[in-house]
C-alpha cells in the first residue's frame, strides 16, 4: 500500500469527472477513477501520471452493490485510505412523461440515486472510524426543480440531494464533510459543442459555459474547508445563466 491518501471519483468522464481527478492529483492525493468500462480511463490515468501525479483506473458500476463494496476494499487494501469520495454520475435524459417507460425511470434512478447511496455508504464505513473525510455529490438544476420532460432525471437528482442532506446531518458530527454541488448550467464539453454549434463560440468567448477545471477547483475548495465553516450545498453557474 502507498502512503498517499486517495480521492475516489465515481464517473470520471472526459470533462467534469476527469478535471476533478486531475485537480485532486495535483493537490497530492492519489486519484482513483472509475467508469463502467475501464479501458476508457487510460487517457485520463496517463495524463495524470505524465503530470507527476498518481492515478489508478477501475471498471465499476455504482448501481451494483457488490462493485462498490469490492472497489472500496481493494483501494483501502492496495492503494491507500479514501480521504475524498466524489459521486459524479449523470443520467440526464429527456422523455415526455407519457413516453417514459418503467425501465427508463428505474435505470435513471439507479444511476443518479442508488449509485450515490452505494458510494456514500461505503465511504462512510471507512471514513467514520478515522473521524475525517469528504463526500461530494454532483447535482444538477434538476436537483432543485423539475422540468418538462425530465421526470426521471429530476426524480433521481432530488433523491440524491435528499441523501446528501441526511448524510450531512448524520455524519457531520462524526467529522465527515458531506457536500452537494448543484451544477446549474451547460458545461463546456464536446457534447455541448455539437448541440450548440451555432452559438458555441460566443458562449466560450464570454464564459457562458461552466469550465470543467473551474468546477474542479470548487471541489478541492470544499475538501479544504475548515470544520467551523463547512459548506453543504454549493450552486455553480455561469454569470449569464438565468436562475
Amino acid at each position: 500500500m502507498t502512503s498517499s491518501k486517495v480521492a475516489l471519483i465515481i464517473g470520471a468522464g472526459d470533462a467534469t469527472g476527469g478535471a476533478i481527478a486531475r485537480r485532486f492529483a495535483r493537490a497530492g492525493l492519489t486519484a482513483c477513477v472509475t467508469r463502467r468500462t475501464a479501458d476508457k480511463l487510460s487517457p485520463l490515468v496517463d495524463s495524470i501520471k505524465a503530470a507527476g501525479g498518481q492515478a489508478h483506473g477501475f471498471g465499476s458500476d455504482a448501481r451494483k452493490e457488490e462493485d462498490m463494496v469490492e472497489l472500496f476494499a481493494r483501494i483501502e487494501r492496495d492503494i491507500g485510505p479514501v480521504e475524498v469520495a466524489v459521486f459524479n454520475v449523470g443520467g440526464n435524459v429527456r422523455f415526455p412523461v407519457r413516453e417514459t417507460t418503467t425501465r427508463v425511470y428505474t435505470k435513471v434512478w439507479e444511476m443518479t440515486a442508488l449509485g450515490g447511496f452505494h458510494l456514500g455508504r461505503e465511504a462512510a464505513k471507512v471514513m467514520v472510524p478515522r473521524g475525517h473525510g469528504t463526500i461530494i455529490f454532483t447535482g444538477a438544476t434538476a436537483s432543485v426543480r423539475g422540468g418538462a420532460g425530465f421526470a426521471a432525471f429530476a426524480g433521481g437528482k432530488h433523491a440524491l440531494r435528499a441523501l446528501a442532506q441526511s448524510m450531512a446531518r448524520e455524519l457531520g458530527p462524526q467529522g465527515i464533510h458531506v457536500a452537494h454541488v448543484v451544477i446549474d448550467g451547460g458545461i463546456d464539453t464536446d457534447f455541448i459543442k455539437q448541440m450548440r454549434a451555432a452559438d458555441y463560440a460566443d458562449l466560450k468567448a464570454t464564459d457562458g459555459l461552466l469550465a470543467p477545471d473551474a468546477i474542479a477547483e470548487q471541489y478541492v475548495m470544499l475538501h479544504s474547508q475548515p470544520r467551523s465553516a463547512w459548506t453543504h450545498e454549493l450552486d455553480l453557474r455561469p454569470w449569464s445563466e438565468k436562475w
